[in-house]
């Protein structure tokens, strides 16, 4: 039997700890695999935004600074291999940019593969509706229609600014076979960044469902980074040391099951609760967890104690995946901005729900037009309603005023943001907080989600020239 593959990440989301890989290899610098997480569904339209202002500027820069912060491992021999999303919307250029950390430091042997193809934009737009389906699980069903409101894309395909296929696991395997130290990819489904170094290693026929489910699985509980190990957890003020929560590790065997654990003298816990709780995170339907690699059962999964800081998780069972790729599409959709105050002293409250309805009512009164706005007292449990309220409003003596807007046009946003600051003096006494200037105008991108059959695209993978 070969031995487990130990794979850890490092990056839940983009913007995680910029150390983590770091400090990862420095504690377990045996580790066979380091995974990197950067995408999340309307990240690619952030990056859509920023690179319109720099065009090199398509990717997760996080990750160059992390591949930098990684050199002195390499440069000592270090072996761990690396996949990650980074790539966003100019995997090139991501790749290129690492090249050029790696060649500066010395580190020409590491090779760099690039996976692309996850672009869908143009075929969106070149015919929508037509070939794009609803999010499911079969590729049956109205076409062009979006999830969650039933409309055609054609609605929204002269905004769209991104649209990008969840791509499987299959050329970050290939791509690895062939010798690739780092693969740097675009849009590619959350777990198969951890499915992708087991089936190069492992050797998996293509349909060996059940292994690849439970590789699935794997992925799925690391991908999330800290979580796993405690973080967003119910118990985590419980935890040892949850300042400084350590990142996950998976050691994948060869029948698909794994151990969940983290490195030692690192906070957090891995325990029965934290990798239930993590498994339950953001699966929809248990018994038909989707992605593009195979469709995944956890109905019969067991997790279970394996030591200190150590779970075990068995059982997967998996189907082959359906014929389409999820896509994650966004258009522009409008501006909004959101204005912040101090309101304390008497009737607190109060008075600074008025000034927000005030704020509002003068604008309107003034032709302002919005789509939508919020009047919001921080403290209140105004962000939680629903859930109830434990303390009297009339009780406090202080709350944040958030006053929230959004409109299909930009200057009446921009009229808002020019409205906060009067209210120092138009406004209650007890007024605070207004020192760090006038709210900014953002832009909003909304979320389209959608099917497009997987014959309709071509994942690509190419190794990386030495400079």
């Amino acid at each position: 039997m070969p031995r487990p593959l130990m794979i850890a990440n490092a990056s839940g989301f983009w913007g995680d700890q910029p150390d983590a890989a770091a400090r990862l290899v420095a504690a377990r610098p045996d580790l066979d695999y380091l995974t990197f997480d950067y995408l999340a569904e309307v990240s690619l339209s952030i990056m859509a935004a920023v690179r319109a202002k720099d065009p090199d500027a398509g990717y997760a820069r996080d990750f160059i600074e992390t591949l930098r912060s990684l050199v002195t491992f390499y440069q000592g021999g270090g072996k761990t291999r690396i996949v990650t999303n980074a790539g966003g919307l100019d995997p090139l250029a991501c790749a290129r940019a690492g090249r050029d950390v790696l060649a500066a430091a010395g580190l020409n042997r590491l090779r760099i593969a690039v996976v692309t193809g996850d672009n869908v934009l143009p075929l969106l737009r070149a015919d929508h509706p037509a070939k794009c389906n609803p999010i499911g699980y079969t590729s049956s069903g109205p076409e062009g229609t979006n999830l969650d409101t039933g409309e055609p894309v054609d609605r929204v395909a002269a905004r769209l600014v991104t649209a990008n296929a969840y791509l499987g696991a299959a050329p970050i395997a290939a791509a690895l076979r062939a010798g690739a130290d780092i693969v740097i990819t675009g849009r590619t489904a959350d777990p198969s960044l951890t499915v992708g170094p087991c089936l190069a290693h492992f050797g998996w026929a293509e349909d060996a469902w059940d292994q690849i489910a439970g590789a699935t699985v794997a992925g799925h509980l690391i991908e999330c980074g800290t979580q796993v190990c405690g973080g967003f957890s119910t118990d985590w003020l419980e935890l040892p040391d949850h300042h400084d929560i350590g990142c996950p590790i998976v050691e994948v065997a060869a029948d698909g099951s794994c151990v969940v654990t983290k490195p030692a003298g690192t906070g957090g816990a891995v325990t029965v609760p934290t990798v239930k709780e993590q498994l339950l995170y953001e699966i929809g339907d248990p018994g038909n967890y989707l992605s593009p690699d195979v469709t995944v059962s956890f109905l019969k999964l067991a997790v279970t104690a394996d030591g200190e800081n150590r779970v075990r998780v068995a059982g997967a069972t998996g189907r082959a995946p359906t014929d389409s790729y999820k896509v994650s599409a966004t258009y522009r959709d409008g501006y909004k901005a959101h204005g912040l105050l101090t309101i304390y002293g008497h009737d607190a409250v109060k008075k600074a729900r008025a000034a927000g309805e005030g704020l509002l009512r003068r604008l309107q009164a003034r032709g302002c037009v919005f789509r939508e706005t919020l009047v919001e007292c921080l403290g209140t449990g105004d962000s939680v309603k629903g859930l109830g309220r434990r303390t009297k409003e009339a009780d406090l003596i202080e709350t944040i005023l958030r006053v929230s807007v959004a409109a299909d046009r930009k200057e009446p946003v921009e009229r808002f943001t020019r409205e906060i600051a009067p209210l120092v003096t138009c406004g209650p006494q007890g007024v605070t907080g207004y020192a760090t200037g006038r709210p900014k105008v953002l832009p909003v991108f909304a979320y389209w989600p959608c099917l497009i059959p997987k014959a309709r695209v071509a994942p690509q993978w190419q190794l990386l020239d030495s400079p």
